[in-house]
């Protein structure tokens, strides 16, 4: 007797909030969306359920338009009609970062929270591709499946494994991340519309099913069938019900449900308990690494990598420096801002929805995000200031009084908000003296006084006393205003200065305080240069010779290895869309190899070296008028003919190269004049390392790749998402490429193993299902990008290699203060921990316990101890997952250290109760 066949139907809607339209007009397609739906549950106890997306930000977007609704709207929720969360949006995985991503399950979860419980689904039916530690964030979360509709080759006919090199016998799978997390994987393997708008009639709900029936079985491994009924701004299907009567007439050997996920999922794992059919198990990423190559839509982490910029900046601000400074500051008396921070992130997170950080939507969408990703960090800046500026005051800086002529000093505080010690090159603009118009001088009178103000006499000095070499810039008369809690803003004029020194030793999470004060007789430390020769920078670790083309060479002294050739730029034709490259058929790349350069030495300090590469590139405008009819068209991008113009233009080109006196890279700054368009930059950097895997930095992990694509893929290029850096690496010598907001990377088959990094590319459509124009994708005018060089000896990992990288990302944090005691001492940090194989990730504070959360991960494949030491008085720690909930203890050994135990990848949470 055959089993009876059940097909789950589940109402849904694939909620973009913004896309091919700007974000309003798919809002007042939303608003009409939930009114359909609320009167339809109200009305129909047929119509059973529907799940909204996943992504709870659709709740605020409906209820700010219709607030008089939201008692209706609760009451489904709460009656489990209606199905939230368990995200606040549903993010691009690879764009965005691993705390941002955990910042949106945990404000997913609370805001779901207020109207019951989220549903514990792990939705990501659009998402372009995902990234390995998803199992482990999942079961985290109390999650135990992911529901998805890319990344996986489409399984098999006949539920077997085909010669194909399929992934997965059926559409349902077992996902293992990295650290051995194992759920249940359900691929959307006939997309996540294969239940949409259902006939009623009978004849052509015959048609259908018979389709859609075949197409299920071909995959599943139950009798448990998934239908999903909705799709992208999906109107609601309100004749379902009726719709599944007439099936259930037509098929009555299979039971027709309207049904939900969790009912759907409670179904499938009671069949796949009774153990008919093994399931296949895929482990790590999902790339669609076993595919052709042209439709994996990887280049969306070059579409508009100015965006990419902003959200690489706005996320540091919040996580690695605002967070950590609230937190310090929290555990010296300040409150912590909890509602400033929901609305930052949630500011921040609005712009994460694969349409939206990906660059991949019309012109009106990227700009409102750029004004959303300013005003997030403008919130950011705020809450950086306020936490700042009451740990200075906490600082005791009354050793400087001493230490100043006259008492005229002038100190400062500098904060190192990354996991790590740091030593660097910091600069901070100081007010060498203040009058403030309250004083009753005019204002003529006031400008003078300031103007005449002596700045003569003056050195830098640290804690100890000791003087500093450091450049000193006079930025003249100021204008500036206080805006005190308990009066009206008080303007004042300043003489300024703007300062530039080198910061030693500031403890991880920590602080170090520094003066500039009066001592006539000062002895100055001796004039020193890293520059040795014509256009070479060197210190004790590294050495950079710049060619004649403005390529360069490496030294890295510890290892012996010499990198060669690097940064030159690459310039290619781009004939794709927004979604995916595609350069001219026949086209040879251009670069700036044996291009003239005019090279001149632009800072020469003890602490710093910096050198100009300027180039005047000539390059084809535009791609003929080819592309423009093909676009218009719909001609497929693999197939276009489209060519580069014979019309030219100069692409303007700055690279400055930088060394630090205690520096282990070479950072660069690069920034492009771009007036040409339909065309990509990138730099390149060979390593003539001999190795077949190179590794990138992902969402809490170091993922292993390999240089060349599975026997599946044809696409000529083979580009991949990073996120803090890129390494390429054999048993003796590595070099780590580190950068700022600049997603997309590739490892060139060209003997060479060179690492090539995406700096702009320019598009002019959108692409995908039909010809919508982006003029403004083509990223007209001026750009700038940040890289580091890290060279190391074979091993990130333990030669701090990607730990350097890390703190690449975060800004120093420096600010005034005043002569006064205080609490804390300079060289403060509340904790010091190490661990070479851990990466810190996450200093915060918990809403509702008010606990300490430090997070960190495991960057390898071994496990690995902690050494954690506190400084701060605490009742107990105990270890958590991301959702922050308060858990057993740990036992303490005595000792002042506690050791911390990390599995293989594991990310691992510690709450501190107080």
């Amino acid at each position: 007797m055959m089993n009876k066949k059940t097909a789950h139907i589940v109402s849904h809607t694939h909620w973009d909030r913004e896309w091919y339209l700007p974000y309003e007009k798919h809002h007042v397609r939303l608003v009409q969306l939930v009114d359909a739906l609320l009167d339809k549950l109200d009305h129909s106890t047929a119509f059973r359920s529907f799940y909204l997306d996943g992504q709870t930000i659709i709740l605020e977007d409906y209820l700010q338009v219709r607030p008089e609704n939201k008692e209706r709207l609760e009451q489904h929720i709460r009656d489990g009609r209606i199905l939230i969360g368990p995200w606040y949006i549903l993010q691009d995985a690879f764009l965005t970062s691993g705390e941002a991503n955990v910042r949106n399950m945990q404000i997913g979860h609370q805001d779901a929270g207020k109207y019951g419980k989220p549903t514990k689904i792990g939705y990501f039916p659009d998402t372009f591709g995902l990234v390995g530690q998803t199992p482990q964030l999942m079961l985290q979360s109390g999650i135990q499946n992911a529901f998805f509709g890319r990344g996986v080759k489409p399984t098999g006919f006949n539920n077997t494994v085909s010669d194909g090199g399929y992934e997965s016998s059926f559409s349902e799978l077992v996902w293992e991340g990295p650290d051995g997390s194992r759920i249940l994987g359900i691929l959307f393997a006939n997309w996540y519309s294969n239940g949409n708008e259902i006939p009623v009639d009978g004849a052509a709900a015959r048609e259908f099913w018979d389709r859609k029936l075949a197409d299920a079985e071909k995959y599943a491994s139950t009798d448990e069938l998934l239908f999903m009924n909705g799709c992208d701004h999906q109107p609601l299907q309100l004749d379902l019900p009726e719709a599944i009567a007439t099936a259930q007439a037509l098929y009555p050997e299979v039971e027709f449900v309207h049904s939900n996920f969790p009912d759907y999922l409670d179904a499938l794992n009671a069949d796949l308990e009774k153990g008919k059919r093994e399931l296949s198990s895929v482990t790590g990423e999902l790339r669609s690494q076993r595919t052709d190559g042209w439709g994996t839509l990887v280049n969306t982490a070059s579409a508009r990598v100015y965006l990419k910029q902003m959200n690489q900046k706005g996320q540091t601000l919040l996580e690695k420096v605002a967070e950590p400074l609230a937190s310090i500051a929290g555990l010296i008396g300040k409150d912590y801002p909890h509602h400033l921070f929901t609305y930052a992130w949630k500011t921040l997170m609005q712009n994460h929805p694969h349409d939206s950080i990906c660059g991949c939507s019309v012109d009106e969408v990227h700009r409102e995000m750029v004004t959303r990703f300013d005003k997030s960090r403008h919130v950011a800046e705020s809450i950086i200031e306020d936490s700042a500026r009451f740990i200075t005051d906490a600082v005791d800086t009354s050793l400087f009084e001493k230490l100043s002529e006259g008492g005229q000093a002038v100190p400062l505080v500098v904060m190192n908000t990354t996991g790590w010690s740091r030593t660097g090159t910091v600069s901070i603009e100081l007010d060498a003296a203040r009058l403030y118009l309250r004083e009753g001088y005019g204002l003529e009178e006031t400008s003078r006084r300031m103007q005449e103000f002596d700045l003569s006499g003056r050195v830098l000095v640290d804690d100890r006393g000791k003087v500093l070499a450091c450049t000193v810039e006079d930025l003249g008369l100021e204008f500036g205003y206080d805006l005190p809690d308990d009066r009206f803003r008080q303007p004042y004029m300043c003489r300024r200065v703007k300062i530039t020194f080198e910061a030693a030793d500031v403890p991880a999470l920590g602080l170090r305080a520094y003066a500039w004060v009066v001592q006539q007789a000062a002895a100055v430390p001796a004039a020193s240069t890293l520059i040795n020769g014509e256009h070479v920078l060197e210190n004790a670790a590294l050495r950079v010779e710049v060619a004649e083309d403005g390529s360069f060479s490496l030294h890295h002294k510890l290892s012996g290895a010499v990198y060669r050739d690097l940064g030159i730029y690459e310039n290619t034709g781009d004939i794709g869309n927004e979604y995916m490259y595609r350069q001219p058929d026949g086209e040879i790349p251009l670069t700036t190899k044996g291009l003239n350069a005019a090279i001149t030495v632009l800072e020469d300090t003890p602490y710093r070296a910096a050198i100009e590469i300027k180039h005047a590139w000539e390059i084809p405008a535009s791609a003929d008028a080819t592309l423009n009819q093909e676009q218009r068209s719909l001609v497929y991008y693999p197939e276009r003919k489209a060519q580069r113009s014979r019309e030219t233009v100069i692409l303007e080109l700055r690279t400055v190269i930088s060394l630090e006196r205690e520096g282990n890279g070479v950072h660069i700054e690069s920034t492009i004049n771009n007036k040409a368009k339909d065309h990509r930059v990138r730099m390149l950097f060979p390593t003539d390392l001999q190795t077949m895997v190179h590794h990138a930095d992902s969402m809490f992990e170091i993922a292993k790749r390999d240089n060349e694509p599975a026997a599946e893929w044809l696409n000529p290029s083979n580009t991949q998402h990073q996120q803090a850096f890129v390494d390429v690496s054999s048993e003796e010598a590595g070099l780590t490429v580190a950068n700022q907001g600049l997603n997309e990377y590739e490892v060139l088959q060209d003997g060479r193993n060179t690492i090539a990094v995406t700096l702009l590319r320019s598009v002019g459509e959108l692409g995908d299902w039909g010809w919508f124009s982006t003029p403004e994708a083509q990223c007209q005018g001026e750009h700038t990008a940040e890289l580091m060089l890290i060279p190391h000896s074979g091993d990130g990992i333990t030669s701090g290699a990607y730990a350097e990288a890390y703190r690449f990302q975060a800004p120093w944090t420096v600010f005034q203060t005043g002569i006064h005691t205080g609490e804390l001492a300079s060289g403060y940090s509340p904790l010091a921990w190490k661990g070479p194989e851990a990466a810190f990730s996450s200093m915060k504070m918990n809403e509702s316990s008010g606990d300490l959360l430090l997070r960190w991960y495991n960057m390898s494949s071994q496990a690995v101890e902690v050494e954690l030491q506190l400084s701060i008085d605490h009742q107990q720690m105990y270890r958590t997952g991301i959702l922050e909930e308060r858990t057993n203890p740990l036992t303490y050994s005595g000792s002042a250290i506690h050791l911390l135990k990390l599995g293989a990848c594991e990310i691992a949470t510690l709450g501190i109760q107080f």
